[in-house]
């Protein structure tokens, strides 16, 4: 069993070695934008220190996921699409692709989901986007509940093709 929470001093280690342009997750978790070299995680990576050594939460809008030994295997995360209209998209990554395919992204969704809508009571739908060709986020919205609400034709660019933005989504009221 997962479980979520904000990062800690003593994950820093391991959330670097994940945090390298190295890994497959980068593949499918946006590879349209552009990675952090080596150099600039070290910077982020210094910056989370200190906000965690003088008390502060790091990654206000991030959780780690960690499995029953406490090791990191991912982060859920939200931003505010629209604040104004109470607009929130989340996010996940599995940082090592061994643990892919086994449900565990449905399991910290779900329970991020139901943190988000206990913690900001004024939003009404958390939704999601992802590419046309990262078929597990698209299958984990199905799992989830959502149902496609946009998709923008040949809005993504991956390794010189064509791919669309799909959009997923859920009210509220249908979150069980």
């Amino acid at each position: 069993m997962i479980s979520i929470r904000s990062i800690t001093l003593g994950d820093l280690k391991a959330y670097e070695h994940w945090s390298q342009p190295i890994h497959a997750y980068h593949e499918f978790n946006g590879p349209y934008y552009n990675k952090k070299s080596t150099d600039e995680v070290s910077v982020y990576i210094n910056d989370l220190k200190d906000k965690l050594q003088n008390g502060g939460n790091a990654l206000p809008s991030r959780k780690m996921i960690v499995d029953p030994n406490n090791n990191l295997i991912g982060e859920v995360s939200y931003t505010w699409r629209s604040i104004e209209t109470n607009w929130m998209e989340i996010g996940i990554i599995i940082f090592d692709e061994s643990y892919w395919g086994r449900g565990l992204g449905a399991q910290a969704l779900k329970l991020w989901i139901t943190e988000l809508f206990k913690e900001h009571i004024a939003i009404v739908r958390i939704g999601f986007s992802t590419w046309s060709g990262n078929h597990g986020m698209m299958k984990l919205a199905t799992k989830l509940g959502m149902r496609q609400e946009a998709c923008y034709l040949n809005a993504r660019i991956v390794r010189d093709q064509y791919y669309d933005s799909v959009s997923y989504g859920l009210l509220r009221e249908e979150w069980k």
